[in-house]
């Protein structure tokens, strides 16, 4: 690659798609769905609460965007199917899923769970338009390819892949984006992640002309800002982004602000973004941990409350982590954002 260098975002996407397909990523990090059953459970009822906003409809699609091991749907699937039999009857399950070896063990998870087969699509454009639809994203923006600027007055630079180092490479027209109308001190980094951008567009234009709401919860901020977060995870440990493609996790900071921003624009409502921990605290995390502790032993009681307090304490993942929320003009506000609207 040296002496030929290539755009940040494609390495990140040539990377990333190699290191989803190949292997279980989920070998190398946990997330929120595997800590702890409630995580999926609260969506659950959260979705259920959407359901009936929208006037209980008969048919309407669930979908997850990056449904990783399939742990979160099939919590929420179970939840819904104890408190609200009618959704669980009239969910259309859609996995937004583009690795094989997940595919696979997302139908392991949800066999004899659903009312009718889940269906895959590889991107959310492919979800049909048939109906209302609930969308629930943890974890999906993050991995989506980044591309990086740097603030050389008086125009941009742009980053690139140079073997293991980043190389900067001339911009011939800097994209119309809102992070690049920033003002940026010199030699300072701007993020900006089109794929990102361009779903929030398609969401909100979908739910500018239809009932529906969607659901992201991942790592970022919601703020105008300038700095660098492209990380990597190797083997479980932070690695060199540039090392080991295809071997290593790649992800960055998910700017919502600037997907709230994209959103809008086309069309949509939004909330958010609140702290993870606000949210799943505003959606009854703490009775259902003491309803669920009732029933275990004091180690079993132990780690509930371990879990928890892992997604919801501000110096661990409550506060780094943020949810954001869009929905159809028609539609009213959506619960666990406080008096949002």
């Amino acid at each position: 690659m040296s002496g030929h260098p290539v755009r940040l975002d494609q390495f990140m996407a040539r990377a990333n798609a190699a290191y989803y397909t190949q292997r279980d990523p989920f070998a190398d990090f946990i997330t929120a769905p595997e800590i702890s059953q409630v995580f999926g459970e609260l969506l659950g009822a959260w979705a259920a609460t959407v359901w009936q906003m929208m006037g209980s409809p008969s048919r309407v699609m669930l979908v997850e965007a990056g449904p990783g091991r399939g742990t979160l749907m099939a919590d929420m699937l179970r939840l819904i199917g104890r408190v609200l039999p009618a959704l669980h009857a009239a969910a259309d399950v859609m996995l937004v899923e583009t690795s094989p070896t997940l595919r696979t063990v997302q139908r392991d998870a949800l066999a004899g769970r659903t009312a009718r087969p889940v269906r895959w699509c590889d991107t959310l454009a492919d979800v049909p338009e048939y109906g209302p639809f609930i969308l629930v994203a943890n974890e999906f923006l993050d991995a989506l390819p980044i591309r990086q600027f740097v603030r050389r007055a008086p125009a941009w630079r742009e980053r690139a892949v140079d073997g293991l180092t980043f190389a900067e490479i001339d911009v011939p027209a800097a994209p119309d984006a809102e992070p690049l109308a920033r003002a940026v001190p010199e030699g300072e980094v701007v993020e900006l992640c089109e794929p990102a951008l361009a779903l929030a567009r398609d969401l909100g234009a979908r739910l500018a002309r239809g009932t529906g709401a969607a659901l992201f919860i991942d790592y970022g901020y919601d703020a105008p800002r300038w700095g660098e977060s492209l990380q990597a995870l190797y083997q479980g440990k932070p690695a060199w982004p540039l090392d080991h493609p295809g071997h290593a996790d790649l992800t960055a900071h998910v700017d919502f602000r600037a997907f709230r921003l994209a959103a809008m624009a086309a069309g949509a409502l939004t909330q958010g973004a609140v702290m993870q921990g606000a949210f799943l605290g505003a959606l009854g995390l703490g009775a259902r941990v003491a309803r669920l502790s009732a029933g275990l032993s004091p180690e079993d009681a132990g780690r509930l409350r371990e879990g928890a307090a892992r997604l919801s304490a501000p110096e661990r993942m409550g506060r780094l982590f943020k949810v954001v929320a869009l929905r159809a003009p028609g539609l009213a506000p959506l619960p666990g954002f406080g008096d949002e609207g």
